[in-house]
């Protein structure tokens, strides 16, 4: 017997699915799916030959279906042989098929291994279209930050190149013994688990006043096998033979060494908590020094550029001892450097986050280049928008001189970007004055909003339309409404720029705190602009 995944849509042969064995489907020549929307590993399939089934597990952001039923990542479906699989936005539909075996077996197992998924999957295996979604910073320290001059401190002695004549990863971290700072050392290692964060501290590490932080991949590690992505959990050895020593002479001048990296694939189904956590505890045995590690699993506040891990280490996890920020840094290398930034470095960096997290911080920043290396300051480019610029002096409303609500029924109808304010807005203002409240996002379809707007006006009232409302024809729904009902419409033009609109997506994406919005990609805001 044998089990085939067929395109309805004719966009390539049938698949063959080897029996208990994952195959994954998504953009890419074996599919012939070019979709942006669809992720380059969009659903993993493991044919269940007994029981003539196929089990559909999600791994990309945008929705798949099974017979019907929506996933979301991570989620997990049964497709049987008449029900169709949509691999994505209700797209590219495929259906299963088991049969006797054929002679084409064996070119389908080949399939089968072309479109097999790697057996390790960490931070680096995001989909490209993720790469600039870190491009958010929310600065508490107004007058600082990479683009204002380095602030008078102290730089740690290990800045200094001072390199050894030790080569390759293999070298053991030398020195003498740590020296007692504060508290008694950790008794053992310990792994903490909360909601979307993870922290380990090592046997022997000190609660400190002041520490040296450092991303974890790019910055630590990179792949062993000098492919981009790992290959699998083992993939990896230490960036910079300097590396081990230098965190070594880290400790004893006293600093607690503390690594904060984002791990969006274990929210995602695509990196197991425990294959991490074995990793991690292996990177931190390698380099020989006592270091305490956070890990962001998914989206929201502890997820750089957010001081979320930041903040839980200095109030929870530094047994008390308070944190001394100017005597503290951090190192990570996405630092928002350009393309050529150097001889030998052709790619941009993928993001400015840990750059961003150092500005939100106040933290004095290094790339690893220039901290293990010695190198000079590299050119970066933060972010279009810096909200430290935001005018706040200006007038809330133009002309000032209009009012904002009206005394007798008409329709305000909301123009701008998602993010740039509509929503806050009309709740805050317009809402508490009795004007009824229609959105989109929460009614469901604009036909919705036409009723309930139609409705208000046959009572006499007054009526808000929350929706971006950018063209012609989606404003026409609603001045046709108060045409017909003999009433008065305006239009609210919210001016944020599309760049503020990005940021505040982005931002209240990962706060987690505001409640009634859909998430927005980058393709939504460039279709709206």
């Amino acid at each position: 017997m044998e089990c085939v995944i067929v395109s309805e849509d004719g966009l390539h042969d049938p698949i063959i699915l080897p029996e208990n064995t994952p195959v994954v489907l998504g953009r890419g020549p074996g599919t012939r799916i070019t979709d942006r929307k669809c992720g380059r590993r969009q659903v993993e399939l493991v044919a269940d030959y007994r029981n003539k089934s196929v089990r559909v597990k999600q791994l990309g952001m945008n929705p798949s279906s099974v017979g019907g039923r929506s996933l979301e990542p991570g989620l997990e479906a049964t497709l049987r042989e008449g029900e169709t699989l949509h691999v994505v936005n209700g797209l590219y539909p495929h259906t299963v098929r088991f049969a006797p075996s054929s002679p084409s077996g064996a070119k389908g197992q080949q399939q089968a291994a072309d479109l097999a998924p790697d057996p390790g999957h960490q931070e680096a295996q995001e989909e490209e279209e993720e790469e600039e979604e870190e491009e958010v910073m929310r600065p508490r320290t107004p007058g600082g930050g990479e683009d204002s001059p380095e602030p008078a401190r102290k730089r740690p002695r290990t800045e200094n190149p001072g390199h050894g004549s030790s080569s390759g990863d293999e070298e053991e971290a030398g020195g003498g013994p740590i020296p007692e700072v504060a508290g008694q050392p950790w008794p053992q290692d310990k792994w903490i688990k909360e909601t979307k964060l993870l922290v380990f501290t090592k046997k022997g590490v000190r609660a400190r006043s002041k520490f040296a932080g450092f991303d974890i991949d790019g910055t630590i590690i990179t792949t062993r096998s000098g492919k981009v992505f790992p290959t699998g959990p083992d993939d990896w050895r230490i960036l910079y033979p300097e590396i081990p020593r230098k965190l070594k002479e880290l400790a004893q001048d006293g600093y607690k060494i503390v690594f904060f990296t984002n791990q969006r694939g274990i929210s995602r189904g695509k990196l197991r908590p425990q294959d991490f956590q074995a990793k991690a505890e292996a990177i931190v045995t390698r380099l020989g020094v006592p270091i305490q590690v956070y890990v962001a699993t998914g989206l929201g506040f502890y997820r750089k550029p957010m001081l979320g891990m930041l903040d839980h280490f200095r109030e929870q996890g530094n047994e008390g001892v308070k944190i001394d920020l100017e005597s503290s840094f951090y190192v990570g290398d996405a630092a928002g450097r350009p393309a050529n930034w150097a001889p030998d470095r052709k790619k941009k960096d993928f993001s400015c986050s840990d750059r961003l997290f150092s500005l939100n911080a106040g933290l004095t920043f290094y790339t690893p280049e220039e901290f293990f290396m010695g190198w000079k300051k590299p050119p970066f480019q933060l972010p279009e928008f810096d909200p430290r610029n935001l005018d706040l002096s200006i007038p809330q409303y133009e002309p000032s001189s209009a009012s904002l609500t009206s005394p007798r029924s008409e329709v305000v109808v909301a123009v701008g970007f998602p993010g740039s304010g509509k929503s806050t807005f009309i709740k805050e203002f317009l809402v508490p004055e009795g004007y009824v409240y229609a959105n989109r996002d929460t009614l469901g379809s604009w036909q919705k909003c036409v009723t309930v707007c139609e409705a208000a006006l046959r009572d006499g009232k007054r009526v808000a339309i929350d929706n971006t409302n950018p063209d012609l024809e989606s404003r026409s729904r609603y001045t046709d409404c108060a045409r017909k009902a003999g009433v008065p419409c305006r239009c609210f033009l919210f001016t944020t720029c599309f760049e503020q609109a990005k940021h505040n997506n982005r931002f209240r994406e990962m706060t987690s705190t505001v409640l009634g919005h859909v998430p927005v990609n980058e393709m939504v805001m460039n279709s709206c602009r």
